[in-house]
């Protein structure tokens, strides 16, 4: 019996090699595309926090009256008019085991000891709008889940 030649062999590794190649290709533009565009949004105007839920405890008020500058350098700046706080942010790939690779991370780092400090995470990105900016947190070994939500003023 007389064997195909290797050429019908390769040319069934291809069907499954090449598409496999162009959507990995695909996700990464996209998750490009997604990390370009929260990034040019969230740097446009001034932010509020309408929602934060720290473990099942709503301490929103903690932040009443601030407004969020995300500087296109990476700085943040909060201020209520009387009150100015400094911190930095950035919108990351995930590094971490627990999650997926497409996954992006909206980071904030204050480096206060004050209500301030809770904000500092990486948050997962639950959902955004041009005006909206929604984020959860899940803490392992059993620290509870916060939320944090973002509008634009």
């Amino acid at each position: 019996m007389r064997r195909p030649p290797k050429i019908y062999h390769n040319h069934f590794y291809l069907c499954f090699l090449i598409p496999g190649v162009f959507l990995f290709t695909s996700c990464k533009k996209d998750k490009n595309k997604t990390q370009e565009a929260l990034q040019n949004t969230v740097q446009s105007g001034t932010w509020r926090i309408t929602y934060f839920n720290d473990s099942g405890t709503d301490e929103t008020y903690h932040f009443t009256g601030f407004n969020f500058t995300f500087q296109s350098s990476g700085n943040l700046l909060a201020s209520n008019g009387l009150v100015n706080y400094s911190g930095t942010w950035s919108i990351t790939d995930s590094n971490s085991q627990d999650d997926s690779k497409d996954d992006l991370h909206f980071n904030i780092h204050f480096n206060l000891t004050n209500e301030f400090e809770d904000l500092n995470d990486d948050w997962h990105i639950k959902s955004y709008t041009s005006s909206q900016i929604e984020l959860v947190d899940e803490s392992g070994g059993g620290g509870g889940t916060d939320y944090l939500t973002f509008e634009k003023n």
